[in-house]
């Protein structure tokens, strides 16, 4: 698959809590990537080699990417678009406003340029979690629930993607019809303890899937018989979310996190929480944008 001594590199000691969220945005050369309970948005331009942070006023999933500046974020209760270089709010969609406990967790846009993501207990105990898609009108549907921890989704196309419960320690297959019903869902994947929990996943150009170990130290790589090809250890405990970007589209960006750790693992593992990458053979996916209706996005601008 790729060069065996080629190692993941720590390019940001971020030092984050709950880093996530990872997404490369090619004509910004930049990789954006999210402390939750840090409250944080981070960006780095590879070509540049500039960081910034960014802070917000609520727990943040994610961030997606819509058109120039324009993103959309996942927070605890809400959806927010934003203009990044003013941090003006252009628009705002309420999120499960009568589950005060509820938040926003991991989000990815599909082929067809909609927002799907996931929400669950901010405590982690309460399996009160579901995975909603947002389209291009603005329209909010549930599509699944009964969640701890939501991860992912990954899409292998737009009818069908893998969708993982962290805290259950399994990754689903789902298929979907025309109007975001399920018609198919079974476990792809069932992680045991010494394995960690899965977390943030992507596909690459062969439709493996690249699975992030939180509390297992690292990715492992599936073909679509659920068979195990690679693994890949990196000097971190918390592994949270992966994508590929820079200029071939064939590094991989990798978040981790040190939330939950002693002082004894953070020794041990003094990188987590660090965003590292790593140069492959293979390519990545083509990340679509979310996409709003032009007519819907101009009344925004304006």
């Amino acid at each position: 698959m790729f060069n065996k001594t080629l190692k993941p590199e720590c390019i940001w000691k971020a030092k984050t809590i709950l880093g996530e969220g990872v997404i490369w945005v090619k004509k910004l050369n930049s990789i954006f990537f999210v402390d939750i309970k840090g409250k944080k948005i981070l960006t780095l331009n590879t070509k540049k080699k500039r960081k910034k942070i960014f802070k917000v006023d609520k727990e943040i999933g994610f961030i997606s990417h819509i058109k120039n500046e324009f993103f959309i974020l996942g927070l605890q209760s809400e959806l927010r678009i934003i203009n990044l270089k003013n941090f003006k709010i252009l628009y705002s969609i309420k999120i499960e406003s009568k589950k005060l406990n509820n938040r926003i967790n991991d989000g990815k846009t599909d082929p067809s340029g909609r927002l799907w993501f996931g929400t669950m207990d901010n405590s982690e105990r309460k399996c009160v979690g579901s995975l909603y898609c947002l389209d291009n009108d603005f329209r909010l549907q549930k599509v699944d629930e009964k969640y701890f921890i939501p991860n992912g989704p990954a899409f292998l196309n737009k009818n069908n993607f893998y969708h993982a419960d962290s805290k259950k320690k399994v990754i689903y297959k789902i298929k979907i019809n025309k109007k975001l019903k399920i018609i198919k869902k079974r476990i792809f994947i069932k992680f045991n303890k010494l394995d960690g929990s899965p977390d943030g996943m992507t596909i690459d150009s062969k439709n493996n899937l690249w699975v992030c170990h939180y509390g297992g130290s690292k990715i492992s790589v599936y073909d679509l018989k659920a068979n195990m090809i690679r693994k890949i250890f990196l000097p971190a405990k918390n592994i949270t979310n992966c994508t590929f970007g820079g200029y071939k589209n064939s590094e991989l960006f990798i978040s981790t996190a040190r939330k939950g750790m002693k002082l004894n693992e953070i020794k041990k593992h003094p990188l987590s929480g660090s965003l590292f990458k790593l140069k492959t053979k293979f390519k990545g996916k083509k990340q679509t944008p979310f996409k709003i209706s032009s007519n819907l996005f101009n009344s925004l601008e304006y």
